[in-house]
């Protein structure tokens, strides 16, 4: 029979396994209290699989990464395979991390939020040239859809339509793919621009 310490252990590791945890969540209240007092424990398991514990104190969640092996030592199965991911997908995660970082500047403590037209609204600009409304709202809404799947989004309770931009998207965007895609999404959007104005009737006709 397992002590209770063994337990709390356990379901720690559980948990970990499914998803990331967040101190604010309810539900992981009890498992983010485990992680304080036996992470050594947690960490020992996980470290036979050559996986870490990462605990972001600052932004209250925690989560596993898989450790790159060493020279010469054979790499072991991932437990979680790698996704590949579409553009739209990749565009938003940028997007979403880009608003992220203005929001920070204002000081405000509280979690992002934004509504579903917003997020349609973000996209826009970076879909190809069309003018069925439809397909672009459709295709937005399918982008928000797989972003919620990888853990990036969350829809709020009660909210229709208002999705709350989850924290642990900075470990997975950092400052430098930030900064190396966010420059060519600029690029991308000028030349857009200048596409759309040299397409348009100059109003001169001789």
């Amino acid at each position: 029979m397992r002590s209770p310490d063994e337990q709390a252990v356990a379901t720690a590791i559980i948990f970990l396994m499914r998803e990331v945890v967040y101190r604010e969540v309810s539900s992981h209240e009890r498992v983010w209290e485990t992680l304080q007092r036996h992470f050594g424990a947690v960490a020992d398991h996980f470290a036979a699989i050559a996986l870490d514990v990462v605990i972001d104190e600052s932004e209250g969640y925690a989560y596993l990464s898989t450790r790159e092996p060493e020279d010469g030592e054979e790499a072991l199965p991932r437990l979680v395979r790698r996704r590949s991911l579409t553009y739209n997908v990749s565009l938003l995660l940028v997007l979403l991390r880009k608003r992220m970082v203005e929001f920070e500047t204002t000081g405000d403590n509280e979690n992002l939020v934004l509504t579903r037209e917003q997020l349609v609204e973000m996209l826009r600009v970076f879909q190809t040239t069309s003018n069925n409304e439809a397909r672009i709202v459709d295709q937005a809404d399918r982008t928000i859809a797989q972003v919620s799947e990888l853990g990036f989004l969350r829809e709020l309770r009660g909210q229709p339509g208002a999705w709350e931009v989850r924290r642990i998207l900075k470990a997975y965007v950092d400052a430098q793919t930030l900064s190396d895609f966010s420059g060519r999404l600029a690029d991308y959007a000028g030349a857009r621009g200048a596409s759309a104005s040299g397409a348009a009737p100059s109003g001169n006709h001789e």
